[in-house]
């Protein structure tokens, strides 16, 4: 169907289940989704492909041994404190069987954790958080009675890293706190993480390997938990439920070497988003969210949102519509970071777009 030049096409069937990938196509400047890369690194590369020798046989203990030993180093933890998962996505999809009673989502954030929530028939309560206090989380909002609490960190879209005391002042008694660290890897120094704290009750870190290093095919990731906390979340889950080649993933970019290269990766993503930052910013009404994560939201003047996503679209541009997040509407957009090269088009393409649309409507 051919639309026109100005139509942003229909509204997702399902918001929740509405994600990146779904705003971009081939051929198009990808800004929608947040994965560094076309391609895993050569080494990490390397590494799967003489893992490939392995296939024949079903992945061993002692793959998983490995790979929950890498990960247990990385993060100062004990190996029973890790379980390796089919992407931070499975680890979503096991909350159900925790069978909580009340959950609270924090949003805007990411949207399959409540998906997921209401698909099992669990109450679900939206504790928002507002632009006008930067979209800082207040403990105090999350309800005494939630026994399951969801929060991303860095928060997923809006980019904010949440204190780690203050997410610790979510913990209590009876109550699985689920912090989504899929970008936390990406934040210099990773400041606010709670992945190698193992002293909060309750606590259900999850983490994933998409971002950094373009992994997004392999679905790779893992969780970290105390080990009867884990025990419920498998209840029921497949034998051999991880591949070997996600196996080796997890175990090659928990090392050392590979945890090196990820502090540089996110060092240089810092700079970037500092610069595209400001040259966003720089464009008449953009407001740019302060944050920290590799992705920026944007709001735009009101009632252009949809019509700049759909003329940088027929530009060659996609960007990540925000209208689908709960709290957000559809005058927020949320891109990528990227290089400056990169940043400099969106910037431009961005400001002719809204120069057009206001010229248009005077």
């Amino acid at each position: 169907m051919v639309r026109d030049h100005d139509d942003p096409g229909p509204a997702p069937a399902d918001p929740l289940r509405h994600h990146g990938d779904v705003d971009t196509e081939p051929g198009l400047l990808d800004l929608a989704v947040n994965v560094q890369g076309d391609a895993p690194p050569r080494w990490l590369r390397d590494r799967l492909t003489a893992a490939v020798d392995d296939l024949a046989a079903y992945p061993s203990g002692a793959h998983d041994a490995a790979a929950r030993e890498a990960v247990a180093g990385r993060h100062g933890r004990d190996a029973a404190d890790v379980l390796v998962l089919a992407g931070s996505a499975e680890g979503f999809a096991m909350l159900p069987r925790l069978h909580p009673t009340r959950a609270a989502v924090v949003h805007p954030g990411f949207t399959e954790p409540e998906a997921v929530l209401r698909d099992a028939g669990v109450p679900v309560v939206r504790v928002l958080t507002d632009a006008a206090t930067g979209h800082r989380l207040d403990p105090a909002a999350v309800p005494a009675d939630a026994d399951l609490v969801v929060v991303g960190n860095p928060t997923n879209p809006t980019g904010v890293a949440h204190p780690a005391d203050t997410l610790r002042a979510l913990a209590r008694p009876g109550r699985v706190l689920v912090v989504d660290e899929a970008f936390a890897d990406a934040v210099p120094g990773e400041p606010e993480s709670l992945a190698g704290d193992a002293s909060v009750p309750g606590l259900l870190v999850l983490r994933s390997l998409t971002k950094t290093w373009a992994l997004a095919g392999l679905r790779a990731g893992y969780a970290l938990a105390a080990p009867d906390l884990l025990a419920r979340l498998v209840v029921g889950r497949p034998h051999w439920p991880v591949g070997t080649l996600v196996l080796e993933a997890v175990a090659a970019c928990s090392e050392p070497g590979a945890v090196a290269l990820a502090a540089d990766a996110a060092a240089r993503l810092a700079g970037w988003r500092t610069g595209q930052a400001a040259a966003l910013a720089a464009v008449p009404g953009v407001h740019v969210q302060p944050g920290v994560a590799p992705y920026l939201l944007l709001t735009l003047p009101p009632g252009t949102g949809p019509v700049v996503r759909a003329r940088l679209r027929a530009g060659g541009i996609a960007v990540r519509r925000g209208d689908t997040f709960p709290g957000l509407g559809p005058d927020h957009v949320r891109v990528a970071v990227r290089e400056p090269r990169v940043a400099a088009l969106l910037a431009a393409a961005l400001r002719e777009a809204l120069a057009d649309v206001t010229e248009a409507a005077a």
